[in-house]
């Protein structure tokens, strides 16, 4: 008898500290993506205080990129593009407002559709505010100007703030590459924001699967918005280590 209380001691132990540790995972209150929270012991939400405390990736330099697209052509400066709506958008057209860009495919299962709920919330997040979102497409011969209406519509896109961009997928893959310094081929993409100032520059890369980088993201984006669109040196992001340094044969998602 005394050997069976002990068994089932023993797992009501195990199922109790099971139970503690799920409670204490990282998990996002309504209202707050992006913002990493635990529940404290007494079931309060609180900001994670132990997580990652990165900000934007630098890019890659144009040396580890150059096998992302081979070919002879001059280095891309600027693009011209076909908008859901049937209109061509050029990177100059782009430039006055700040813009994100990321790169997607309307038959993506899973990451895509998270990836694009992340574009969602930043257009909740600073909706009326000069700033624009491009989400360029991976898989051309499929997300067609129609094919990408209806899919914005499922994200409740603004058309004057959330452009979704097609054309020809080499050239795609050279406008990822030498324009963004993101390596991008046929459905394949990587989990990262490119924020671009008003006047074309690049201010950061940012992985928005990593919660530090999402919140340093917006909070640079915030920043850059309250300083007229560009940063002067005086008003950089503020400093620390990268997170991370994706060379140009870093594993793409599919």
């Amino acid at each position: 008898m005394k050997s069976v209380i002990a068994v089932v001691g023993s797992l009501l132990l195990v199922f109790g500290a099971t139970l503690l540790a799920c409670s204490r995972q990282s998990r996002l209150p309504d209202g707050q993506a992006g913002v990493a929270y635990v529940e404290s012991e007494d079931g309060q939400l609180v900001v994670a205080d132990d997580g990652p405390k990165a900000e934007g990736t630098p890019a890659p330099t144009a040396e580890e990129i150059k096998t992302i697209v081979g070919g002879d052509e001059s280095w891309l400066t600027k693009f011209e593009l076909t908008e859901r709506s049937g209109k061509t958008v050029t990177s100059e057209q782009l430039k006055g407002q700040p813009y994100v860009v990321s790169f997607f495919f309307s038959l993506c299962p899973s990451i895509c559709l998270r990836q694009n709920e992340k574009v969602q919330q930043l257009q909740e997040k600073f909706k009326n505010r000069p700033v624009r979102f491009v989400s360029i497409s991976c898989d051309p011969e499929v997300d067609k100007p129609a094919v990408l209406s209806q899919y914005a519509n499922k994200f409740g896109a603004d058309k004057d703030q959330w452009m979704f961009l097609t054309g020809d997928l080499t050239y795609i893959r050279r406008v990822g590459a030498e324009m963004y310094f993101q390596p991008v081929a046929w459905r394949s993409h990587t989990e990262k924001f490119v924020l671009i100032d008003a006047a074309g520059n690049q201010v950061g890369y940012y992985t928005w699967t990593d919660p530090g980088q999402w919140q340093a993201l917006q909070a640079d984006l915030d920043r850059l918005l309250q300083s007229g669109g560009t940063f002067s040196a005086e008003s950089q992001p503020a400093e620390s280590p990268p997170a991370e340094s994706p060379p140009a044969d870093a594993d793409p998602v599919e």
